[in-house]
């Protein structure tokens, strides 16, 4: 017996729902898109943009941050440095739905998430909205070069506490 067209499908249907039919555990995001932060124009100025992103899970996950000089902002030529400071915020806390909690407040890049930012999950609640936040200054009594400042900020989700 040739397969019939409503058997192709019903076969597409099982491959792509076995996984969650099985019970799998998964966990996925894409990348944060480039945060741009608006100029220092005042010495004192602290600007700060964000950008967020669904984590999906159906499991506890850790968010870890790169504390490496990479996610401090630098001079594309001089290699002048800002101050630069993370925030790390979720759209639910664990509780009401899959979130972390607390929100992580600013912190300097090399002590950003120290220990990790746990993310629990809540039944049937497969998703939670991850913002990552990106500040910058001048260091106290400096002023720094005026040009285009890099960094790279890499967070990481891997399997948390059951």
């Amino acid at each position: 017996m040739k397969p019939t067209v409503n058997h192709i499908a019903v076969v597409a249907i099982l491959l792509v729902c076995l996984p969650l039919l099985i019970g799998a555990d998964y966990m996925y995001w894409d990348n944060f898109a480039t945060i741009a932060i608006a100029n220092i124009t005042n010495r004192g100025d602290t600007p700060s943009a964000s950008q967020s992103l669904v984590l999906y899970t159906n499991v506890n996950a850790e968010i870890t941050a790169d504390n490496t000089a990479a996610a401090q902002l630098t001079h594309e030529t001089s290699g002048d440095k800002l101050v630069t400071e993370y925030k790390l915020e979720y759209d639910k806390n664990g509780t009401n739905g899959t979130g972390g909690t607390p929100p992580v407040d600013w912190a300097k890049y090399d002590v950003f998430l120290p220990g990790g930012s746990d993310v629990t999950y809540y039944t049937d609640d497969n998703d939670v909205t991850v913002t990552l936040h990106v500040r910058a200054s001048n260091a106290a009594g400096t002023l720094a070069d005026a040009g285009t400042y890099t960094a790279t900020q890499m967070l990481t989700v891997s399997w948390g506490d059951p």
